[in-house]
């Protein structure tokens, strides 16, 4: 069963099917669709979603995010920055392009930090029940919001307690971060603390030598992988399934594209689905026998088409892997 070479016929039925969808207009409010079925992107046993941050070149409120989870079918999100964007929190300056001169590098910074002390009296003044209203908008939709990724290695002790105080409200059984020492040092105690879990995302270190999921994990019993299988055959070549199956129960959430692999002539590149090299087939059919409770997440990177947009081209992610999970 090669990746892409599935009932091919009826992937391109649903993915055509999926690009009518598009034509709904996203400024329509969700509840004018209370009518259609509601999703539900749970197949065979499993629980397939995506990342918000597929949506990052598109309106990234709320309330256009879950029109797009709506146009997919999708019931359950890994919820990224835009939880905090929509609230609100000040936005810290972007890099000027270009080479800048010590002053205005010096001017640059100051701006920087000002405004990450402007964050973090947001964050620390900024009321649960905001999270609580968002909570309720994404339920009443029938979206859940497995994972929060607020990304707080970095933080203030008191920001990384709001950020897993609001994960909670917000219904997630844990953080995501990416996987760097520090992180795997410091968030895992404070999963602890709050009876969490913190999640690391993985990307090419996979392939330094001498690597080892175990060192990260070992920091704390409750650090769990977020493990990003299309980053990790990109850039080793190797099956995932070998870590799935030998880490599924420090495994919580996967995230999943099609990517080359390193021996490509173009390789560890972002494709379409089922153009690339990536044993997604593999993957969600070990998932689905094993019964392992493992979100599978969309993180959608790869150059949107002409023509599409990033709401529909997730929308093609998940029904290409509804096509082999059926």
């Amino acid at each position: 069963m090669k990746n892409g070479k599935i009932s091919r016929r009826g992937f391109l039925e649903k993915a055509a099917a999926a690009t009518v969808a598009g034509a709904i207009p996203f400024n329509m409010p969700f509840l004018h669709l209370t009518g259609s079925k509601k999703p539900n992107s749970k197949v065979r046993g499993v629980q397939l979603g995506c990342t918000t941050y597929s949506y990052r070149e598109m309106p990234h409120k709320v309330d256009d995010v879950i029109q797009y989870l709506l146009l997919a079918g999708i019931n359950s999100i890994e919820l990224r920055s835009v939880a905090e964007e929509d609230l609100g929190i000040p936005q810290i300056p972007l890099r000027p392009q270009g080479l800048m001169t010590d002053k205005e590098n010096d001017e640059y910074a100051r701006l920087s930090n000002e405004a990450r002390e402007a964050q973090k009296k947001w964050r620390l003044s900024l009321p649960m029940e905001r999270y609580a209203d968002m909570r309720k908008k994404f339920n009443d939709a029938r979206i859940t919001v497995h994972i929060a990724k607020f990304a707080p290695a970095s933080w203030s002790d008191e920001e990384i307690d709001y950020a897993y105080t609001a994960a909670k409200v917000l219904g997630s059984y844990g953080i995501t971060d990416e996987m760097t020492e520090t992180a795997c040092q410091r968030l895992g105690k404070f999963a602890e603390k709050h009876k969490s879990l913190a999640m690391f995302h993985t990307h090419g270190q996979v392939a330094d030598p001498g690597f080892s999921f175990d060192k990260y994990l070992s920091y704390s019993p409750a650090n769990r992988l977020n493990l990003d299988a299309g980053h990790y055959f990109g850039a080793t070549g190797l099956h995932p399934n070998n870590v799935i199956e030998q880490y599924h129960d420090k495994i919580k959430s996967i995230h999943i594209k099609d990517k080359t692999g390193p021996k490509h002539s173009a390789p560890d590149t972002n494709k379409p689905f089922g153009q690339g090299e990536t044993p997604i087939a593999d993957i969600l059919l070990l998932i689905r026998k094993e019964k392992w409770p493992i979100n599978v997440d969309v993180e959608m990177e790869y150059p949107v088409p002409q023509g599409s947009d990033a709401a529909k081209e997730v929308a093609k992610c998940i029904d290409f892997m509804r096509n082999i999970l059926e």
